[in-house]
């Protein structure tokens, strides 16, 4: 975009209503003003003031990071910080992820950011990652759904190949229309053209029996000569107020079956005898 040509607060606005699918008077009737002074606002006719621009924001749903732009193109300050996720401000935020992602063992689990990059994980993950054949997928910056979908990456090994990947774009696709993020939408373009060994249309291969319906889409990892069955939650911070809070998700896999949960106990013992504790 010409820097010299940056859209104004009104024009802001009135793509993230759009992108909302709402009308002026949706909107109005929501944030509770006239409908006539958000059509002033949206037209330029008349300059929001920084409440009223956090109001709207808040009323649309617009993440942290871009309200701090729609206050900048209306002339205030930003009020959202970002910091690193060890900054000491946070000391409390990353602390309470540690103690989930270690709670979590033997299961694995990990700390996402707005771009699917890995912040961190926990023993359990690091164990499942000798089935990636590319080193250069684990060196960081790594992006976990490149690592999950990328043929050389996890892909090779997950038995549900079609349903897992159907699940992730699914959820790439409604961040990207969520956010309107560039960086996600790129990422979802590159996974789309992953080849999908062995696809097929109708079902995807591996997805469970016709009269026993899955509650929730599974992950299966063939791990050795075993196939590994997971369920997945994601947990995020409530009415977070930093950006990078705000941004950060994390990604817990439960066992989905007896003999899973065996097996990451199994090998989580094996890893403490290997390191002689």
């Amino acid at each position: 975009m010409n820097r010299h040509h940056q859209p104004t607060i009104g024009h802001l606005i009135r793509d993230w209503r759009q992108l909302r699918r709402l009308s002026q008077l949706d909107l109005a009737l929501e944030a509770e003003i006239s409908q006539k002074h958000l059509s002033f606002v949206e037209s330029g006719r008349s300059q929001p003031s920084r409440d009223m621009v956090l109001l709207l924001a808040e009323h649309l749903g617009v993440p942290l990071r871009e309200r701090n732009a729609l206050l900048l193109a209306a002339g205030y300050a930003p009020v959202y910080l970002e910091r690193a996720l060890e900054d000491p401000g946070l000391q409390a935020a990353k602390s309470a992820i540690d103690l989930v992602l270690q709670g979590h063992e033997p299961y694995p689990a990990l700390a996402v950011d707005r771009h699917w990059t890995l912040l961190a994980a926990n023993a359990a993950v690091g164990r499942l990652l000798g089935l990636v054949t590319d080193p250069d997928l684990l060196r960081p910056p790594v992006n976990v759904l490149r690592l999950s979908l990328h043929p050389e990456g996890l892909a090779s090994a997950i038995a549900n190949l079609e349903e897992w990947r159907s699940h992730l774009v699914a959820r790439l696709r409604q961040q990207v229309r969520t956010t309107a993020d560039p960086v996600l939408a790129d990422l979802l373009a590159e996974l789309l053209a992953y080849p999908v060994p062995g696809s097929r249309n109708g079902r995807g291969h591996g997805a469970g029996p016709a009269d026993e319906p899955a509650i929730v889409v599974p992950l299966r990892l063939r791990v050795g000569e075993a196939t590994l069955s997971f369920i997945s939650t994601t947990t995020v911070f409530g009415t977070p107020v930093d950006i990078t809070l705000s941004e950060l998700a994390l990604e817990t896999f439960f066992p989905a079956d007896a003999m899973t949960a065996g097996a990451l106990r199994a090998m989580a013992e094996g890893a403490a005898q290997a390191a002689g504790t």
